[in-house]
């Protein structure tokens, strides 16, 4: 038997019959995946099953089971292949509107119900055919008063939307899809009329294209320009297969995009669509958010898909419809969308066949127009949801949701299925087959670069998007999973998941750690640390290959997240940030030595346990709690530079004369020291204090290149490597003074980070270390883990520093100190505190630096001193 090419009427059925089983078993094993699905998310037996989209699944097996007897008995030459066809896109589609929404899932069910009854009462009409074609002209008039009627009578299900549909009651009909199909069929029995005169194209296509012209006049009215589209597309193919001219290809092709032109300049809704399709990251969460969403699906599904019910493509607004393949494509991955899109293949090429064998030029031309129709409009929707076309609008035939959509499809195939009853061994002679290979070949392609758009989309850019902190999937699979805690470096929680699966919930154990915690959430993604180990916290990094494989391919989601611990000591960190309560700046102390960051404090701050309540509220703040002043704000160093200025100097030769002047005019701005000084100061003073005079009698000499290469060896030049959203540095502007440089107003801005590590080198010989805040992970199999780190950098010569920090000594204090003012943007006032212990402690070597905004040093050096003296009392 040729299962491709059946040529006896006992074959056909039998094909039909296997065709129909096999469709059965995949429906069935999609609907227990979906009853099961919630027992995979939630790893549990003891659950609310799924059950609900039952009644449907028994509604297409019985419906379907009957219409393979009815075709058996009246259409016994049919093609066997389109039944199954339109049974395993429509019971697909079917569920996939169960699973994203129930409320939609029963109306289809309905539709479905009444849509197998048509196609039941339409095989027992012999001349179906022929009445279309001898009623093509009242039909299409009918249909064209209808769409006009929905430019005053017109309403959206929905609610608000464009009123396309007719209708009352929660029972809506959308003309234009009915457009479709009565185009096709009065295009088939027009030119088939038309073909053995003698008269020029022109002549015999004015009265169509006129036709045709006035329907997409009425539709781009009702701005419906997704079907305006298609019927351009269908009255070109269908134009090519009935004369075979390819210059009517490329006359719509140029036609189309004059039109696509006209359209971008006069319809907003055209102007957006193409923006987002052109470049959909510019706005990803606003214009774009539906086509970048519908990306990150198929980025999600990855080859295989997350399962049935598995995924998370009701994320994706209007997922049920416009973007029902981006929701197949989370779910069945890449091997799910090739599947369809083979059967969209072989529908085309059944289809097509069924027209060059017909018994007429109108069942031809019928026949190829249906299936042109069929195949163009799945290409427009699917190429949208792919970024392959602009968005269209329109539906996927059989598979979206939409009573229309899917009556009409339902009539569409039942008219092909009786064309491929009628065909015979002998059909209507067919002078140039060309045209319809050549239309088969245009579908095809299209269809193929479909295939391998979605691989590119599921697998070679799968990693990447996957991980974009606007998925919001990976937040969504977090409420199932039990994500890692954050500790400190004695263990103690600073970050926690509680609830159930299903709602879990992440919590901080005081807002004291929010600046580095930063939060995570669902709706509003993830910051500081929580952004930083999230491979580890969701268990991606950290654990055996085998086992995240085995938790995707079984559930979908990652394994249970591992435990990280960070250098900091919560302590600290809440002196730190009660000590900040009321100011506007940031505080870090490091362990000198090693970079270890033992408190990270900014203010204002905010409480990552209210960030639902409150995220408003915070955006709006003009004082911005969400940023981390630490990492985050850039300031000028101002005289701040004093100690690196002086250990550059003091490598080199002797501290120069003291300076008579103590405070600075440049410009019309007085630079002044930090606290009232008189002219009795000593060195020790004048430095202590960050007089500007100092840093001017200091850089004698320099030149704007020296300031450059001074700041690449501190590291003021490059952004420091940590797990956290940092900003980069502003580099000095390169036509800036040296003076300015010399009083840190030449253009460099830096974080306090920077500030520290800088600073932590006076107390390490020179060398500067890297920064760290994770510790160690806690894996499943070796334990905990210490991270690696970086190596010290080698900053500043050791011979300055050890001449520098005497000169730096605080009164009563086991430490050496500067305090130095900067000016920032519009002339606002920032404060600068450095500190460090001397040499001759014997504890942890420790840095610290305090930054204020609109505040004086004196401020700071209070505040520094106060953090001092809590340590101090810390010590044994």
């Amino acid at each position: 038997m040729n299962l491709l090419f059946p040529t006896s009427t006992e074959s056909k059925d039998h094909i039909q019959a296997r065709l129909m089983s096999w469709t059965a078993g995949f429906i069935l094993i999609y609907a227990i995946s979906l009853t099961l699905a919630p027992a995979a998310r939630l790893h549990s037996w003891n659950i609310a099953y799924r059950w609900t989209h039952w009644p449907a699944v028994l509604v297409w097996i019985v419906g379907f089971a009957l219409l393979h007897r009815q075709t058996r008995k009246y259409t016994p030459d049919r093609d066997p292949y389109l039944l199954p066809i339109m049974a395993l896109l429509s019971g697909w589609g079917l569920l996939t509107i169960w699973r994203l929404t129930p409320d939609f899932g029963i109306r289809q069910t309905l539709w479905l119900i009444v849509c197998q009854a048509l196609f039941w009462f339409g095989l027992k009409i012999p001349n179906l055919i022929q009445e279309l074609r001898h009623y093509k002209y009242l039909s299409l008039s009918g249909i064209l008063l209808l769409i006009a009627l929905t430019l005053i009578f017109g309403a959206y299900p929905g609610g608000f939307g464009p009123r396309l549909w007719l209708g009352c009651c929660g029972i809506y009909f959308q003309p234009a899809e009915a457009l479709k199909l009565l185009m096709v069929v009065y295009l088939a029995a027009y030119l088939s009329e038309r073909q053995a005169t003698t008269i020029g194209l022109l002549q015999i296509l004015t009265p169509a294209f006129l036709l045709v012209g006035s329907s997409i006049t009425l539709l781009a009215v009702q701005r419906d320009l997704g079907t305006a589209s298609l019927l351009i597309i269908l009255f070109t193919l269908i134009v090519y297969l009935a004369t075979g001219k390819r210059r009517v290809l490329l006359i719509s092709a140029g036609l189309l995009s004059v039109a696509g032109l006209i359209g971008y300049q006069l319809f907003d809704v055209i102007r957006v669509r193409v923006e987002a399709w052109l470049n959909p990251w510019l706005d990803a969460s606003g214009r774009s958010y539906q086509i970048v969403q519908s990306l990150l699906a198929f980025a999600s599904g990855g080859f295989l898909g997350s399962g049935p019910g598995l995924g998370s493509p009701s994320v994706v607004p209007i997922a049920h419809s416009d973007f029902i393949f981006a929701a197949i494509g989370e779910e069945s991955g890449l091997l799910g969308g090739v599947g369809l899109l083979l059967l969209l293949s072989i529908l085309t090429l059944r289809g097509l066949k069924t027209a060059i064998r017909a018994a007429n030029a109108y069942q031809r031309l019928l026949a190829g127009g249906i299936t042109t129709y069929l195949i163009s409009q799945s290409i427009l929707i699917i190429g949208g949801n792919l970024r392959l076309l602009p968005l269209t609008g329109v539906t996927l035939p059989f598979v979206s949701y939409g009573g229309s959509s899917l009556l009409i499809s339902f009539l569409s195939l039942l008219i092909l299925l009786r064309i491929s009853n009628d065909t015979q061994d002998q059909p209507s002679p067919l002078r140039h087959p060309e045209p319809y290979w050549t239309t088969a070949a245009l579908l095809l392609t299209g269809l193929f670069a479909l295939t391998l758009l979605q691989g590119w989309w599921s697998i070679i850019r799968s990693p990447a998007l996957a991980t974009r902190p606007d998925n919001p999937r990976r937040i969504i699979a977090d409420r199932y999973v039990l994500r890692g805690q954050l500790l400190d470096r004695n263990n103690q929680v600073l970050a926690y998941t509680e609830g159930q699966p299903g709602n879990y919930l992440r919590r901080v154990t005081t807002s004291a750690v929010a600046p580095v915690i930063g939060y995570h959430n669902a709706t509003y993604g993830q910051s500081g640390a929580e952004f930083g180990f999230d491979g580890y916290l969701r268990g991606l990094q950290g654990t055996p290959t085998s086992l995240v494989w085995y938790y995707s391919l079984l559930f979908s989601q990652p394994p249970p997240g591992l435990d990280v611990r960070l250098s900091l000591e919560l302590n600290l960190q809440q002196q730190a940030t009660q000590l900040l309560e009321g100011q506007t700046g940031a505080l870090v102390l490091l362990n000198a030595n090693t970079g270890e960051i033992l408190a990270m404090a900014s203010s204002p701050s905010f409480d990552p346990n209210q960030i639902e309540q409150q995220w408003p509220t915070w955006l709006n703040d003009q004082r911005a709690p969400l940023l981390n002043r630490a990492v985050q704000g850039l300031y000028p160093p101002g005289q701040a530079l004093i100690p690196f200025l002086l250990a550059d100097q003091l490598s080199r030769a002797d501290l120069p004369n003291r300076p008579l002047a103590l405070s600075y005019s440049l410009q019309g701005q007085l630079f002044e020291c930090s606290q009232p000084l008189d002219t009795s100061a000593t060195w020790n003073e004048i430095l202590r204090f960050g007089c500007p005079t100092a840093a001017l009698r200091l850089s004698e000499g320099k030149t704007s290149q020296d300031f450059r290469s001074l700041y690449e060896q501190i590291g003021f030049s490059q952004m420091p490597a940590l797990p956290l959203p940092s900003s980069p540095p502003t580099q000095p502007d390169k036509n800036a003074l040296p003076t300015l440089s010399a009083l840190g107003q030449d253009g460099l801005r830096i974080t306090p980070l920077q500030m520290a590590l800088a600073a932590s080198a006076l107390n390490q010989q020179g060398n500067r270390p890297a920064p760290r805040l994770g510790l160690a992970v806690n894996t499943p199999t070796q334990g905990w883990i210490v991270f690696s780190n970086q190596q010290p950098q080698p900053s500043l010569p050791a011979n300055g520093i050890v001449r520098t920090l005497p000169l730096l000594a605080a009164n009563g204090l086991p430490i050496w100190e500067i305090s130095a003012n900067a000016l920032g943007d519009e002339q606002q006032p920032i404060a600068w505190y450095l500190s460090g212990v001397q040499p001759s402690w014997q504890g942890t070597p420790l840095t610290l630096v305090i930054v204020l905004e609109d505040a004086r040093p004196l401020q700071a050096a209070q505040l520094g001193h106060q953090f001092w003296q809590s340590l101090l009392s810390m010590q044994p």
